[in-house]
C-alpha cells in the first residue's frame, strides 16, 4: 500500500507539474525547411481560433512531412473541406500531433488507407488504426505537404494536442520562429456600456484616432468620458521572414497602473472555439471586415484566454479626474508594443443617446423562440445567442428575413417550410437557400425533406429562400478522349460543376468496378491514380455518375485502352 501510495503522489505530482512545463526538446521539425508561419496559434479566422501553426512549403506542394516524435498513429481523415488528408500521431508523453492538408501519405500509410477507401467505396474516410498498426519513429516521413481540404494554398497545419485532445500553441514546445517585429495596433475603439457612460459625449462605440509613435507605440488623442468603458484593438502581428498578417500572443491592459485584463492565446478547447464571436466585436466584423478584439468580458462568454481580470476588463471614469489606459501587445518573442490613452473624466448634462432597434419579435437568450407566419416556422433553442434583443423578422412569399448577419449566434436553429402547396415532382427540386452578398446568391443550406415538411439546421442569421433546382451537374473529361490510348499517362481527370443546389456524392467505375477518385472543389476536379493498379484490362469502359444535393444526376461514359 505504501508502495501503490507513493506511485500515487508521484503521478498527482507530475500530472501538476505537466499543467505548466512543456518538453522544449521532444518534438522535432515536421518540415526539413526553415520554419515561417502564414498562420499562427489562435489566430482569429471565421467563427473559430486557428488550432496550430500554418508552415509555409515554399508556394509548393510535395515536400516531406516528418513525425515530430516518436508514436503511432491514432486517427487518419481525408475529407473533401476541413483538414483534406491528415494524419494525428499518439506519442508516450501525452501529446498528439496533427499534420493536415497532406498531398498524400507515406508508401505505407497510403497502401493502408487506400485498402480502406477500396472496401468503403469511398473517398472519404475516417479511421482509428490499433495502436500496433502504424508505429512510427521521430524523423520518419509520414507524408507530402499538400492544399487538400480548405486550405487556401500549399502549407502544412501542424498542430499539438494534450491528453484532453485540447490544441496547444507549439511554439510553447521550443519551436524558434525568427521574430523582432513589433505587432501592430490598426485601431482603437471605446465603448460606453450603459445609457449612463459615454465617451466625447456620445452612448454610441467611438472610433479613436490612432496616432503612431517613432518607437513602434501608439497613442490616441486625448478622449473625455464617463461611466463604464471598455475598450478594443485591431491587432496583427508579423514575423521576419514573413509579410503576411498573423495572430498576437498576448493582449494585457492597465487602468492607472493597474491590470485590468490578461488574454493569452497558448491553449483553448474545441468546445469553446466558436466562442470567438464573443470575443470579437461581431457586428463590425461582419459590417467592416476588421476583428476587433474586445478587451472586456461580457455575461456568457466561457472562453479559457482570459489569464485575469479586474471587473471583467471595464474601468470606471469619474467627473473630473485625469487618467491613463495602456495595452500592451507582445508576440511571442515578447516584441511589445504599446498603446497609451489619456482620459479626461467630463460628466455631461447633454449626451447623444445610440440608436435602438425595436421590433414585435423579442428574442429571449435563455428560452425557446419561435417565430411563425403561415407555413414557415423557426425555431430558436434555449442559449442559441448570449443576449436578449429584437429581431427583424419578415416573410415574403417563400424568402425569410432572419434579421442581419450582426448577431453572433452560439448554437444551430431550425427553419422549416410546409411544401404541401407544392406537387410532388416540384417539392423534390426544392432545397432552403442562404442569399449571400449583395447579389443575394443562393448558397445551399443542408436542407432535409420528411413528408410535406422541408427544414434546415443553420447557425447563421441572415435572409434564407426556397430554391427550385432542375439543372443537372455537368462532367466533362480534362487529359483524355473517347477511345484514347492512356498507357503512359498516371492521372485520369474530370471536372464535375453544379451550379444550383451544389454536388452531393458522385460514383465512378470502370468495367463496372468501383474506382477510387480524389475530388478536389476548390479546382471542381475528380483524379484517378493509375498506380492504384487496379484497371488491368486493355479495353475499359468508365462510367461516372454526379448526383446533386435535391438528386439532379448525370452520367459521362467513355471507352480507354492501356497496356
Amino acid at each position: 500500500m505504501k508502495i501503490s501510495l507513493n506511485i500515487l503522489l508521484f503521478f498527482i505530482c507530475v500530472s501538476s507539474f505537466a499543467q505548466d512545463y512543456y518538453p522544449k526538446d521532444y518534438f522535432g521539425n515536421p518540415l526539413d525547411v526553415t520554419l515561417v508561419l502564414s498562420g499562427s496559434f489562435a489566430e482569429l479566422r471565421s467563427n473559430h481560433f486557428h488550432s496550430g501553426l500554418d508552415l509555409k512549403t515554399q508556394q509548393r506542394e510535395g515536400l516531406k512531412v516528418y513525425a515530430a516524435a516518436s508514436g503511432y498513429v491514432s486517427r487518419i481523415k481525408i475529407s473533401h473541406f476541413g483538414y483534406g488528408k491528415a494524419i494525428y500521431i499518439k506519442h508516450p508523453n501525452g501529446y498528439t500531433t496533427v499534420y493536415a492538408h497532406l498531398q498524400r501519405f507515406s508508401p505505407e500509410i497510403e497502401a493502408y488507407i487506400k485498402k480502406i477507401q477500396y472496401e468503403k467505396e469511398s473517398f472519404e474516410v475516417e479511421v482509428f488504426p490499433k495502436t500496433e498498426d502504424i508505429i512510427l519513429e521521430k524523423g520518419e516521413v509520414i507524408g507530402f505537404s499538400g492544399n487538400t481540404g480548405g486550405s487556401g494554398g500549399p502549407h502544412l497545419h501542424f498542430e499539438i494536442r494534450d491528453n484532453n485532445e485540447r490544441p496547444i500553441n507549439p511554439l510553447l514546445f521550443g519551436y524558434d520562429i525568427k521574430d523582432t517585429t513589433l505587432p501592430v495596433i490598426k485601431e482603437v475603439y471605446a465603448y460606453p456600456m450603459d445609457n449612463n457612460s459615454y465617451v466625447n459625449k456620445s452612448t454610441e462605440k467611438q472610433k479613436l484616432r490612432l496616432i503612431s509613435l517613432p518607437n513602434g507605440d501608439y497613442t490616441v488623442e486625448n478622449i473625455q468620458a464617463y461611466g463604464t468603458i471598455g475598450f478594443a484593438i485591431e491587432s496583427t502581428d508579423r514575423q521576419d521572414l514573413a509579410y503576411n498578417n498573423n495572430g498576437v500572443y498576448n493582449i494585457q491592459s492597465f487602468f492607472n497602473g493597474n491590470k485590468k485584463i490578461d488574454i493569452h492565446f497558448n491553449r483553448f478547447s474545441f468546445d469553446e472555439t466558436r466562442h470567438l464571436n464573443r470575443f470579437i466585436d461581431y457586428e463590425h466584423y461582419k459590417t467592416k471586415k476588421e476583428r476587433l478584439q474586445k478587451l472586456f468580458i461580457e455575461p456568457h462568454n466561457p472562453l479559457s484566454l482570459y489569464n485575469e481580470s479586474d471587473n471583467q476588463g471595464f474601468i470606471k471614469v469619474e467627473d473630473s479626474t485625469a487618467s491613463v489606459y495602456k495595452v500592451a501587445v507582445k508576440d511571442f518573442k515578447d516584441n511589445t508594443a504599446w498603446l497609451t490613452i489619456n482620459i479626461e473624466g467630463k460628466k455631461e448634462q447633454d449626451f447623444k443617446l445610440k440608436d435602438s432597434f425595436v421590433s414585435s419579435y423579442f428574442i429571449h437568450a435563455d428560452k425557446t423562440n419561435e417565430l411563425l407566419h403561415k407555413n414557415i416556422s423557426v425555431e430558436f433553442y434555449p442559449d442559441t445567442f448570449y443576449d436578449d434583443f429584437y429581431m427583424d423578422f419578415s416573410v415574403s412569399n417563400d424568402t425569410i428575413i432572419l434579421h442581419k448577419d450582426i448577431i453572433p449566434v452560439k448554437k444551430h436553429f431550425k427553419i422549416t417550410y410546409d411544401i404541401s402547396n407544392y406537387s410532388p415532382q416540384d417539392a423534390e427540386k426544392l432545397y432552403i437557400a442562404r442569399l449571400v452578398g449583395y447579389k443575394k446568391y443562393p448558397w445551399y443550406s443542408n436542407t432535409i425533406k420528411e413528408k410535406n415538411l422541408i427544414y434546415t439546421i443553420t447557425d447563421d442569421l441572415g435572409t434564407y429562400a426556397l430554391v427550385t433546382d432542375t439543372v443537372e451537374p455537368t462532367i466533362r473529361a480534362i487529359n483524355f478522349k473517347d477511345g484514347q490510348w492512356l498507357s503512359k499517362y498516371r492521372f485520369l481527370k474530370l471536372k464535375i460543376e453544379d451550379k444550383g443546389s451544389g454536388i452531393s456524392n458522385y460514383r465512378a467505375t470502370v468495367n463496372g468496378k468501383w474506382i477510387l477518385m480524389e475530388y478536389d472543389y476548390k479546382t471542381k476536379t475528380l483524379v484517378h491514380d493509375f498506380n492504384d493498379n487496379i484497371i488491368t484490362e486493355t479495353k475499359n469502359n468508365l462510367k461516372v455518375i454526379v448526383t446533386d444535393n435535391v438528386g439532379n444526376n448525370s452520367t459521362f461514359e467513355t471507352t480507354f485502352y492501356r497496356k
